[in-house]
């Protein structure tokens, strides 16, 4: 083949590898030049100290901890996972979450129980206690029970005593009783039911002066006047304190006995306030006493008082336990648990969980790996570790239970350069 034919082959075709080429490049420098662009537009401006968002850099730098400094981007570009979330997100890469000790816990529900523990006081049973005092002026002419821890029974004749008053009052009864015995007979109607009421009336007044039935009855036998009444007992119980001795002359401030029934005895408990919402009455309890090792006493809760204690600033309860034995002995102190009611079905996070600020209770839910947004809580009473969640949180969510106070902080900040970069009069706080 001639040259000639040859240049004009090779030409053709130089111009066709051209062409195409040519071609190529015009469809395909459209989408290189606008990401080029794009990328160019969204270049940092400059970088921020991590922990002075004062201190910047036009190029990036560390500080003296080591710590990357922030870029800050152009409106609209930059959006990181944590600033395109709600304010305060957090994004942690997964190895920085490991290392610091990130732990969380899901959001269940449960049966929420709470048995309180605290220290009682044994004491005696108000309902079986007994103070004696004469409802006269007089003198003591005999003792017969003596001595403190005396076991007594209902109506043991504790002591005797002489009162003029008594002795007047006897007179003016067998003196009524003599009259109605003459006037019982009398045609006129009223001058008997006089006498009846004479009588009446005098023995009531024996009554209220505490003169025992058995010494009335003997009265009326016998027509003579006893110049001693008998104090007597009104329940079994032991003797706590005898407030005279023979020859003392005593009036009615005078104490003469405390006598105590000790089968059933009191326990007072002094719970706080948080674990008031918990107790209710009737609650059953249970003691341990030093004194018995080994020995579980069980009770209930019978009275929650109204008020606190100024100092301590806790509330008293009272338990209420049978006393067979004699083992709980008043003074004594004991380890007391009480067992709240159980309160069915509630929402439920660790109490580590919860960020108490003072105004309000915030958590860290987990969004995503290595994502944490921060959610404000309500919760409800705490319970072995455990507090109830109100509102805020819904069941099968992740918590943050460890590592979120530096988290928080984290938090803190995004949320403080979030609103440091935010452009001015885009109708945002």
């Amino acid at each position: 083949m001639p040259i000639k034919w040859i240049l004009i082959a090779l030409l053709a075709l130089g111009l066709g590898l051209g062409g195409g080429y040519w071609l190529a490049v015009r469809h395909g420098e459209q989408p290189t030049t606008t990401v080029s662009e794009k990328s160019a537009e969204c270049a940092p401006k400059f970088y921020r100290h991590p922990m002075n968002p004062d201190i910047t850099s036009k190029t990036p730098a560390k500080d003296e901890m080591g710590m990357d400094y922030v870029p800050v981007y152009p409106p609209g570009c930059g959006e990181t996972p944590a600033s395109s979330g709600p304010p305060g997100t957090v994004v942690i890469d997964p190895t920085v979450v490991q290392n610091i000790g990130v732990r969380t816990a899901e959001v269940t529900r449960r049966d929420f129980a709470h048995p309180i523990r605290t220290v009682g006081r044994v004491t005696y049973n108000e309902d079986l206690l007994a103070r004696l005092h004469p409802k006269t002026e007089g003198w003591i002419e005999k003792v017969y029970a003596s001595e403190t821890g005396e076991f007594v029974r209902n109506g043991t004749r504790l002591l005797s005593l002489y009162s003029p008053q008594l002795v007047a009052s006897e007179q003016e009864y067998l003196l009524a009783l003599k009259s109605l015995k003459v006037l019982e007979d009398s045609p006129f109607k009223d001058i008997r039911r006089g006498a009846r009421e004479m009588v009446k009336t005098s023995r009531e007044r024996l009554e209220l002066l505490d003169v025992p039935r058995h010494q009335i009855r003997q009265l009326e036998q016998t027509g003579e006047i006893m110049k001693s009444l008998h104090i007597h007992t009104p329940l079994s119980g032991y003797v706590v304190h005898v407030g005279v001795r023979e020859g003392q002359y005593v009036t009615p401030k005078t104490e003469l006995y405390h006598v105590a029934d000790l089968s059933k005895v009191w326990v007072y408990a002094d719970i706080y306030e948080y674990e008031l919402p918990w107790v209710k009455v009737g609650d059953p309890a249970e003691i341990r006493l030093t004194a018995v090792p080994g020995r579980v006493f069980r009770g209930k809760v019978v009275y929650i008082y109204p008020y606190a204690d100024p100092q301590t600033r806790t509330v008293k309860v009272r338990l209420k336990f049978p006393n067979p034995d004699l083992l709980l002995k008043p003074d004594l102190f004991a380890n007391a648990t009480i067992h709240t009611r159980p309160k069915p079905d509630v929402l439920s996070i660790p109490s580590e969980a919860v960020l108490r600020t003072g105004t309000k209770n915030h958590v860290f839910v987990v969004a995503g790996p290595g994502r944490f947004e921060p959610r404000e809580v309500t919760v409800g009473v705490p319970s072995n570790g455990r507090v109830e969640v109100l509102e805020g949180l819904a069941e099968g969510e992740k918590v943050v239970v460890s590592s979120q106070f530096l988290i928080d902080s984290e938090s803190e900040l995004n949320e403080a350069m979030r609103k440091l970069t935010k452009p001015k009069g885009d109708g945002h706080d």
